[in-house]
This record gives C-alpha cells, structure tokens and sequence, in this order.
C-alpha cells in the first residue's frame, strides 16, 4: 500500500549541457544579472498560475541528477543522450569523467543499427560486462506492473563492432533482467518464466529451466513479492559463473484475483493473477542452483513450510561459489541467515535477527575483511544502526552508534575504511549525508554542509571518492553538483534551476512553514502553507494532507512535484496542512514507528484529530469548523478513519485508492504490521475504516481506479455496501481500468484534480472569515 501521489519525488534528470565552471551560488545572492530569464519564463511570471500550471508536470521544467550509472573504474559515469548527428531521433551511450567533465561517446547511436534490416536501435537501458568490452542494449520495454522490466536486448562486442538481438526465436519483448556472466562469454536472461543462457558470440541458446508457467515462476517473481519486497530480478550468476542459483515460486494454492476491464471491447474481458490476501495462501517459494550449460537444479533445503516463509534476499557472497540467503517467517518478526555452498544443499543458519514487532528486509549487506565479516542493519538498541557480524555469526560490533537512525546506506570508501549513509539526528524533516568507519567505535560524523538545510541525495562512485549530490528543501527546487569525498568539496554545478526557482518565488507564494503540533504528551511533526492574500484576522479553511501508514512519510523538507498543487489549492481560499503521525516512516527511532503494531489506522486517525486541535488553538486563523482531509493509498484509508472516527472535527473527506477493510490487502504488507486476521482478529476491525461507517457525518468523496491490481477496487465496492447499509449519503468518481496511481489516460491527472478542487469548494467553503 505504498504513497504514490502524496508525495512524489520528481524524477531526477541531467540535460546534456553543464557547465564545468559554474559553482553553486545561495539563491539568496542571486540577482538578476545571475541568471538571464528566457521569454517563456518571463511570460508565465506575468500570467496566471492555474490548476493546469499546478498539475501538468511542466509548468517549473526543473531538472535533477536523473539515472547516474558509475562505471566500474568509479572515475567515470555513463548516460544516454540525444546524438549530435542526426535529427535528435537517435541516442548515444556517453561518459562523463568526474574531476573534469570530459565526455566520451563510449556507443554512438551508428553502432545501434539492426545489421539485417538497417533499423535503429534506441537504447533505454545500458547493461555493462566486468571489463566494458561488451554491453547489452535494453529496448522496446513493456510495464510488468510497476515498471518496465519486459523488453527485447540487444549485445553489442565494442572491440568487433557485432551487434545482434539476443533471444532468437522467443516472443517479441518478453526478456527479463538479461545479465552478463563474470566473463561476459554468456548472457542470461527469463522469458515466459523460464530461464535462459545464451552464447555472446554465436547465439546459441540453452534453456537452463524447464518447468516455467502460469503457474511455476523462474527468475522472477508474482505479484506481491515485486510490491512488498521491492525485488523483481530472480535470479544471480555464481561469481565462477558456472552457475545460476534462482527463485522459484509456486502460484498454485494462492488466491487468484480478476480485474474486469469494461472499456476495451464490448464484451468484458479479464486480468486475472495470484495475489494472497491477508491470512490466505501464499506462493510456495524456494531457492535453487542449476549449472549454466543446463541440467538438474539442485533446491537449497532451508527449514520450515515453503508457503509460511519468505526468501527476500538471496547473492552470492563475492568471490565465493557460495550463497548468502535471508529468510523470514511469516510474521516477518524473525529473519534467518543462512550460508549455502555450492555443491551441499544443506545450508548452515549463521545468525538470526528477531524484533517483537516487525524487521524490514535488510538491503545494506557489505563484506569486509575478505569476506570475514558481513554488514547488518538492525534495532536491537531503540535505534536503526549498522553492525558488522563476523561470518559465523558469533560476534556483532556496531559501525554506527547513538540516538538518531541510519536512514539510507549511500555508499564506501574501502581504501579509507568509511561507510557513507543517510542521517538526521536533529531535523527529522531533513537528510544529510554522514561517514563512519567500519572499524571504528559507533562514531558519525556530518559530512553534508551547514548552509543547505533540508535533504541531500546522492549517487556515490563505486570508490567513495566521487558523488552526484542532489540538494532541495520545500521552496528550492533541485541543486546538482559533483563533489569529491571526503569532504564534499563541489566540483561544479550540473543542475541549479535557477530559471525554476527564478519563476517559483515570481509567484509570490507563502512558503511551506514547518511547526510541531501536540498529540496529548506527544510533539508531532507538522507543516502549513497560507494562501497569498493571508489575513491573520480571520478565519481559513484547513484541508490535511494525509498518508499515516508505515511505508512512508509526508512532514519532509524536500521539493517535489505536489507543491505547486498544494500552493494552487491554498491560494484557493485553504491552509493546506500535513501531520506526521505515529508509526510513520520517520527517523524517530523503533519505539516511534513500531507502537503501531497490530493497531494500524488507530493512532492514526487519533494523532490526525489531536493535532489539528492543537493547529485550532494555536493559530486564530484556523476554523475549527472547516477541516477537511485526504489522503491516497493508505492516506485515503487514514481519511476514512479520521471521517469516520472523528466527525466532529473533520467536516469533509476526500478518500483515493483506499484500503476499506485491511483484510482485502496483501499477506506481506498486511501481516508485517497487523500479523494475520486470524491471530488478530481484533486489532483488523479496530484498523479498519469500514467498521465505523455509522460516524460519517459529513461529506465524502470516494475515487478509485477500477482497474487497481494494489488496492482493488473491491475496497470500495464494500464500503459503499456498508454506507448504505448505515444511510450514509457520498460521492464516487470512479475512474475505469485505472491502476492505483490513477495516471493512466488522456487528462486522467488533470480531471481528478478538477474533481478534488470542485468538491472542495462546494463543500468545503474557501476563504477567511
């Protein structure tokens, strides 16, 4: 149930032109002779700023750090740009040197011609081999749920100029996760759930499984584990490369789920796919080996029940024919360790993490001392550190110490023995970039500067020394730079924006202000934005900006795209507010985000109440008597709570792709918060909106996506049952075949917005009074 409107990071990009000289200047000292605005910019000051500028996308055109592939020299990172010969159609694979700029066409788009047909090629994804002799060429993608990871690929040999299409004879776009082996002779990659090898220079192929279906899924994964365990490539090359080891899952027994699609024909026709819902069946899913050439997979015998357990990480340990598997119970309060060797199917359980609440899946592994001791990320202190743990499991030391979260692993410096990682002691609205060392005694220490408050991003070279830094806050669109390690020394400027953020104080807005609110003893994170003509004698409207489940956070010093559409709607007549409430994924510390387990969506709504109390009797210029709330995803199930649960304080609601009743949702994400329905019954009536119907006093709007594979549609067809039930009268707009970020369609954006606004003037009134 991941935020997917809420709050959006804008898409990171860099423009083919930077200036190697240019160096990052405090928009404060900006003048106009710093930055010659175009006509365009100067148009758009002078004209009105509408619902179309606040939601299209391009009204700012800011730019940032985009796709950043470092390669493995860790001197040099590799871009797709438009070519300079031609009609801007083609594409070249270009590199850029970090200390000085110095670009390189490593592929130019000449090379990318189809050698039979004559027809080019146009790259979306470059795939390097060890030694950069060779590369794979990713094309013709198609979405496979969340992202484009169906496609056709193509090998190019650098040094013989050979280019072909990889997958003869297999269906059109239907490659997966196509990777070179350690020596880069061989390529492989899934198709229709099979996994497949194939020679790099005379395209043979071998078809290494063999039992692959609707049904049995090699190399990749269902539904559920792609949403929950962020984890879609199923399947890794032996560092030998005489082996693949990969995943297997077992759909059969799991709960399958139709999608009706009304729209593309006159008769109906139907997504169907396996998706367990909570207390249901999952997948059944296993780890195995199988040799490159083909053969007999031999299957990991890992303890306990294939369907009541997960497997969300599973490598190779570097240089070893050797498997380093993560295994977690159903709970997900219990991940085991287990070292499998090639050869022994029987594995060996080296270390055990447990919480009495929930673990999330540990993706900041890093071997050290010649493979003598792994990286772990854990809160077995109250607070979320990185340890190292010798490899028999037997000795863990902490790398980072203290009160305050290891947010974000970033990256290391092997020769100077320092991790790099994400931390905010101070601000838990901000991101800053730290260092400590992996022999060291916990110690952290801040490298990110002083004068740039607010969240700092970065893309670390496989060395340490180099990294593509990204800064904004709420009112300063993104800042890139390259900068050398350690000690953040700015290189040059890639990106300022400066046009963007020229045009974005032109508008005169009131700027996000961040305040702490109560919710009884406890002091929450809050922000507000006051429409432009704000008078402090009367009385505003306040619509909140709601998420309030665990995956996620909106009380963030950051830019992203909803700040034009939350300024548009406050300069509508609205303060526009968000509260972080407990249990949100903010570096508060275990105790913050895990006093929600089993009772997900009750401190919720309870903090959300308490705080806009709090907002009422701090500032005068709130009317307690015109709260509205929203939310989308898990922040329209936390408006159903609130609506529901709190009627007198929030007036009017507008609920997107909302979880009625958690039941519908996921075994993995479900169950991780909640554990299942049938151990707590309980605390899934209490967290569901749907058991408080009858409080609805005020007004509603429901909007969902019909088309939904996250969030069902069934969600909201329910609720309207109970709303009936109980003569509750609301609104719908249902969108059809609308996935959950309700996107998809020509003006599909742009109408829901509409829809939001209007419904907010008709019944919530705008304006100070």
């Amino acid at each position: 149930m991941k935020i997917v409107k809420l709050i959006i990071l804008v898409a990171l990009s860099l423009t083919a032109s930077i200036n190697c000289n240019a160096q990052i200047m405090p928009w404060e000292n900006r003048t106009e002779s710093d930055n010659n605005l175009s006509s365009s910019t100067k148009n758009r000051m002078a004209g009105e700023f509408t619902i179309e500028d606040a939601v299209g996308g391009d009204f700012l055109n800011t730019k940032g750090a985009g796709s950043i592939d470092w390669l493995k020299d860790g001197e040099r990172y590799s871009k797709i740009e438009a070519s300079d010969n031609g009609d801007g159609t083609r594409k070249d694979v270009v590199a850029y040197r970090a200390k000085d700029n110095r670009r390189e066409v490593l592929i130019p788009a000449d090379k990318l011609v189809d050698p039979t047909s004559g027809t080019y090629i146009s790259p979306e994804k470059v795939i390097w081999s060890a030694d950069n002799s060779k590369a794979l060429i990713f094309t013709n993608t198609k979405k496979v749920w969340r992202y484009n990871t169906r496609g056709d690929y193509w090998i190019l040999d650098l040094k013989s100029g050979m280019f072909r299409q990889l997958g003869a004879g297999l269906p059109e776009s239907s490659l997966m996760f196509a990777k070179f082996s350690p020596d880069a002779s061989r390529v492989a990659y899934v198709s229709k759930n099979n996994i497949y090898v194939e020679d790099s220079s005379t395209g043979e192929i071998n078809r290494v499984t063999t039992d692959g279906s609707d049904i049995i899924v090699n190399g990749t994964f269902d539904w559920v584990y792609e949403e929950e365990f962020g984890i879609r490539d199923g399947f890794r090359w032996s560092p030998s490369g005489n082996y693949i080891a990969y995943w297997q899952s077992d759909t059969d027994g799991t709960g399958w789920f139709d999608i009706i699609n009304n729209v593309d024909s006159i008769y109906p026709s139907f997504n169907r796919f396996p998706y367990p819902k909570a207390g249901s069946t999952n997948s059944a899913v296993k780890v195995g080996y199988v040799p490159a050439s083909g053969g007999e997979t031999t299957w990991v015998n890992i303890p306990g029940d294939l369907r009541d357990n997960y497997i969300p990480r599973m490598d190779f340990i570097p240089g070893e024919d050797v498997l380093f598997i993560q295994q977690m119970n159903r709970s997900q309060n219990t991940n085991r360790v287990w070292i499998a060797e090639i050869g022994d199917p029987t594995p060996q359980n080296i270390f055990t993490d447990s919480d009495d609440a929930w673990l999330e899946t540990n993706d900041n592994v890093m071997w050290l001392e010649g493979n003598k001791w792994f990286t772990w990320l854990s809160e077995r202190n109250g607070w979320r550190h990185l340890y190292r743990v010798s490899r028999d499991g037997k000795s863990i030391e902490p790398i980072t110490n203290g009160e305050f979260d290891f947010i974000a692993n970033v990256g290391t410096d092997s020769g100077k023995g320092l991790v790099y990682f994400i931390a905010s002691p101070d601000n838990f609205t901000q991101r800053y970039l730290y260092s400590a060392s992996l022999n060291g005694n916990g110690t952290a220490t801040r490298v990110s500067p002083a004068g740039q408050a607010g969240q700092h991003s970065y893309s670390m070279s496989p060395t340490g020394k180099w990294a593509v830094h990204t800064f904004s806050n709420a009112s300063t669109p993104f800042i890139v730079d390259m900068v050398s390690l350690p000690n953040h020394k700015s290189i040059r400027t890639i990106e300022d924006n400066s046009e963007s953020k020229r045009l974005y104080d032109s508008l005169g807005f009131n700027q996000k202000e961040f305040i702490k609110v109560k919710s009884g003893d406890l002091s929450l994170d809050a922000w507000i934005i006051k429409p432009k003509d704000f008078d402090p004698s009367k009385k505003y409207p306040v619509i909140v900006e709601v998420y309030g489940e665990p995956a996620a956070a909106t009380v963030q010093d950051l830019w992203t795209d909803a700040i034009l559409w939350n300024q548009y709607m406050a300069n509508r007549g609205y303060i526009v507010a968000s509260i972080e409430n407990r249990g949100a994924n903010t570096p508060r510390g275990r105790e913050w985000r895990k006093c929600i387990y089993g009772e997900v969506g009750t401190f919720a709504s309870e903090d959300q109440a308490n705080g806009v109390r709090d907002l009422a009797n701090q500032f005068s210029f709130i009317d307690p008597e015109r709260v509205g709330i929203t939310g989308w995803s898990g922040g329209g199930s936390q408006t159903l709570n609130s609506m529901f649960r709190y009627p007198d304080v929030f007036s009017t609601g507008i609920a997107i792709a909302f979880v009625a009743d958690q039941r519908t949702y996921d075994t993995i994400y479900q169950e991780r918060y909640m554990n299942t329905p049938q151990l707590n019954p309980e605390g899934y009536a209490k967290g569901s909106p749907i058991s408080y119907v009858d409080g609805l006093k005020g007004n509603l709007l429901l909007i969902h996506g019909t088309g939904d594979d996250n969030v069902h549609y069934q969600n909201c067809e329910m609720l309207i049952n109970e709303l009936v039930k109980h003569g509750k009268m609301f609104s719908l707009m249902s969108y059809p075949m609308r996935t959950h970020a309700i996107n998809e369609g020509d003006g599909t954006t742009l109408h829901l917005r509409k829809t939001m606004e209007k419904y907010w003037l008709d019944n919530l009134p705008a304006g100070g009074k």
